[in-house]
């Protein structure tokens, strides 16, 4: 018997069209949409956001307000904001859905990984022991055990409770 693996919010991703502009610009824009664009938490100069097609359950990106695409080129405050917020990030996932580690890291230009490589961004991913299977290496899939939108509602109100919008340092 075929098993089958269901994800059905890769869809979107796999045949839907890519909109013009940058939508992490467009998500700091837009604060009344943060449950719509998954955005968990928004200090003074960045922002927390689920990725919408992750490599794990529960992984996260952190985007400065500023549109850039080096470090070089990212200001002091931002730079800083993003640090603490990658702390509060592995506090809150440790205590909402109990990784064993985690993968943090930038993809600085196309050829180092970058999906969006003109707004630099900050993954935090978590990672459990046993997480890696077959998958990725047979297809280049990945299967994330939970729905975005619940992880949204589990999540949300964990980073607004450590912090609110307050990431000052």
């Amino acid at each position: 018997m075929t098993d089958r693996l269901w994800a059905p919010w890769r869809l979107e991703y796999v045949v839907g069209q890519r909109p013009g502009g940058c939508f992490f610009c467009d998500y700091w824009a837009e604060p009344g949409a943060d449950e719509a664009n998954l955005v968990l938490l928004r200090g003074r100069d960045c922002y927390v956001v689920l990725n919408r097609y992750p490599y794990n359950g529960g992984h996260l990106m952190i985007a400065p307000r500023q549109h850039v695409s080096r470090l070089a080129d990212l200001d002091d405050a931002a730079l800083a904001e993003m640090m603490r917020l990658a702390r509060l990030c592995e506090k809150v996932l440790t205590a909402e859905i109990r990784p064993r580690g985690f993968n943090v890291g930038l993809n600085i230009g196309r050829t180092a990984g970058a999906g969006v490589d003109d707004h630099l961004h900050l993954h935090v991913v978590p990672r459990w022991d046993g997480d890696t299977n077959f998958m990725p290496v047979l297809d280049d899939t990945r299967v994330v055990p939970v729905a975005l939108a619940e992880l949204w509602r589990l999540l949300a109100p964990a980073f607004r409770g450590e912090g609110g919008h307050e990431t000052g340092g």
